[in-house]
């Protein structure tokens, strides 16, 4: 018999996949707080979720979801991407009950709670389903303008280096060829100065002597002014000189000894 529409229908008659966890050792008030947070997501959204809550119980309800989300492909033939979380809820499992002693005689109870999880994923539905493949074809044409954006800006980079690099290097050519032009000038006229220099050596000696004579004689009356060696007297006529006067001073006394010689010759004689 089918349900009137707007009437709840009981958790085994909805639509969709299940996958459904036995006794979990947590209360079921706990896992509720889980439950809440993944109710009609996407199922990779649930699953993100699931993997930030830091709720012990988030472990074992993705482990749950998975599961439900494999049902749904092997067994419905689903695709993954069109599923989300179509219902989720958690029953009051076992209660385990110990006791604990307390004063004057009394016990104290402890409830060991235990819990049963279903998840329940479906196929989205039409209008949602479009509005979702709009915006993976969004995200796909967005990440493909992005790769080919950017593939064009490495290839237009890689061209303007080049263009660059090239232009670079046609400047720099003649300058190269100048400075090596300008070395090799240089080079040969240095050549003709030293082979200039040495044909005027091989010449040179054979008149070296009489030029160099002949300019002394005559550069000595036209310079009275010049050089002071040129100017100086001969050091054999400065040593005459010196002993000059002494000569001069000696001479007359030898005559006076000759005088004398002569007088007493003369005495002895008379």
């Amino acid at each position: 018999m089918a349900t009137p529409a707007g009437v709840l229908r009981r958790t085994n008659e909805l639509p969709g996949t299940r996958a459904r966890l036995s006794n979990l050792g947590t209360s079921a008030y706990k896992v509720r707080v889980i439950l809440n947070l993944i109710r009609g997501k996407e199922v990779q959204e649930a699953l993100d979720i699931l993997r930030f809550c830091e709720r012990a119980p988030a472990i074992p309800v993705a482990k749950l979801l998975n599961s439900a989300i494999a049902n749904a492909q092997n067994n419905d033939e689903l695709d993954r991407d069109e599923l989300f979380v179509a219902s989720c809820f958690a029953d009051e499992g076992s209660t385990a009950k110990r006791w604990r002693p307390r004063a004057r005689g009394r016990a104290g109870r402890i409830r060991k709670r235990s819990c049963n999880v279903t998840i329940i994923v479906a196929r989205l539905p039409e209008d949602r389903l479009e509005r979702v493949r709009a915006k993976l074809t969004e995200q796909q044409g967005t990440r493909r303008g992005r790769v080919a954006g950017s593939r064009a800006a490495r290839i237009a980079g890689s061209r303007r280096r080049k263009a660059e690099e090239s232009e670079a290097a046609s400047t720099e050519t003649p300058d190269v060829s100048g400075a090596v032009t300008q070395e090799l000038s240089t080079g040969a006229t240095e050549a003709t100065e030293v082979a200039a220099a040495q044909s005027i050596a091989e010449h040179a000696p054979a008149e070296s002597g009489t030029s160099l004579t002949a300019g002394v004689t005559e550069s000595e009356p036209a310079e009275p002014g010049g050089d002071t060696e040129a100017e100086s007297p001969n050091p054999a006529a400065e040593s005459i000189a010196e002993h000059a006067p002494e000569a001069s001073e000696t001479t007359p006394a030898s005559e006076k000894t000759e005088k004398r010689s002569d007088a007493d010759d003369t005495k002895e004689e008379g």
